[in-house]
């Protein structure tokens, strides 16, 4: 065996990672999925959603920004873990005003397909129905806070992969909300419906506009196979 390699378990597995790898890399090479939010290849992880929890040790932690370790114990599929992540999904609903019958990212939408892997047909929380601005300043990208999740991935999109800082965070707690660097909106800022910050939003928060159900509702990426199949399908194919 490679000296780098780094031997781990997941949920009773062994695993073999690379050294520098975080515990989400690792069982994602190995095709075990481990549901996330605010992560995403090519960003680095903020850790912010923590949908991505995991125990180690015993102890939780998340995945996405903790480093792989030899020996070491980490479960990801209990039902401990199913349940916070429930929980966390249900508040994200409630904490917006995610109507995903009439959202053009419907069928697109990794909150959406999260809630559906996880069985959630209505949040058990009671809805907050905040009252929150929409931006169509801009000629291509439209903004509709009421989908934000404040994941953060525009954010490090913006940064580190358009060099840009187009998009941020002002307020705390309830007020805290996603803004623009120009007080007139986000039409007075350099970012371009080409910008990888917009792809890189997980819900229907940064659209691109005269684009919507371009896809028709059938066709979408998570219409017919749950989110994190393609990880799970790949380790089924290397295995056959």
């Amino acid at each position: 065996m490679d000296n780098q390699k780094i031997v781990l378990s997941i949920d009773g597995r062994r695993i073999e990672a690379e050294a520098g790898q975080t515990i989400l890399e690792a069982a994602e090479a190995a095709g075990v999925y481990v549901p996330r939010l605010c992560w995403m290849k090519g960003l680095t992880p903020a850790g912010a959603c923590r949908v991505c929890t995991v125990r180690v040790g015993g102890r939780p932690q998340s995945a996405c920004t903790q480093p792989v370790a030899p020996g070491m114990i980490v479960e990801n599929d209990t039902e401990e873990l199913r349940r916070l992540r429930r929980n966390l999904i249900d508040m994200l609903f409630v904490e917006g005003n995610h109507f995903c019958m009439f959202c053009e990212k419907s069928g697109n939408c990794e909150l959406q397909a999260l809630a559906y892997r996880f069985g959630i047909t209505a949040p058990k929380y009671p809805f907050i129905f905040p009252e929150r601005e929409l931006d169509a300043s801009h000629p291509d990208v439209f903004i509709d806070r009421n989908r934000c999740i404040l994941c953060s991935r525009c954010v490090r999109a913006s940064q580190e992969l358009d060099g840009k800082h187009v998009f941020g965070f002002v307020g705390r707690g309830r007020e805290k909300h996603l803004a623009v660097n120009s007080e007139d909106g986000l039409g007075d800022t350099d970012a371009e419906a080409a910008d990888q910050a917009i792809a890189a939003c997980p819900t229907g928060c940064l659209l691109e506009k005269r684009v919507g159900y371009v896809v028709p509702v059938g066709r979408r990426r998570f219409d017919h196979q749950p989110i994190g199949s393609e990880i799970e399908a790949a380790h089924t194919e290397e295995g056959k």
